[in-house]
């Protein structure tokens, strides 16, 4: 996959164009995120669609990208805003505007369609900020 498709994917993403994930991801995709487990492109748009874009204003930024025919590996940094107070998110509780960012590294196993059949996260970090400006590291998301 060339960086200018990859690129392509990411800001549908961000946009939450849940039909990328039919563009780019095998059916049979597998994902990993942590204890985090799930295949099929119906999994992904169920933990996206239903479980963050309620909530959560998502928006990932791609610092480093490396690919060749059949894999990439990226640099990613991902800022979940909340939307709205929430007693219940896939986060816990939040309160509008605090946020969530993600540091890691994600290698995607790409087919012979070109499309991710497996994706593979590792984080570096998960920071929690509060309204008043207040920051911790979670640890692992997931």
């Amino acid at each position: 996959m060339d960086e200018p498709r990859f690129r392509e994917y990411i800001r549908r993403f961000n946009e939450e164009d849940d039909t990328a994930f039919d563009d780019y991801l095998a059916p049979d995709m597998h994902m990993k995120n942590g204890t985090l487990e799930f295949t099929g492109v119906d999994g992904m748009k169920h933990h996206y669609r239903d479980l963050i874009w309620p909530d959560f204003v998502e928006r990932l930024t791609v610092p480093r990208f490396v690919s060749d025919a059949r894999r990439a590996a990226i640099q990613m940094n991902t800022v979940f805003t909340a939307k709205h107070d929430a007693d219940a998110s896939l986060f816990g509780p939040v309160r509008t505007g605090e946020t969530f960012e993600f540091d890691g590294v994600i290698m995607y196993e790409i087919d012979e369609t070109d499309r991710f059949s497996d994706i593979l996260v590792a984080y570096n970090s998960f920071v929690y900020t509060d309204l008043d400006g207040n920051s911790r590291d979670l640890g692992i998301p997931h």
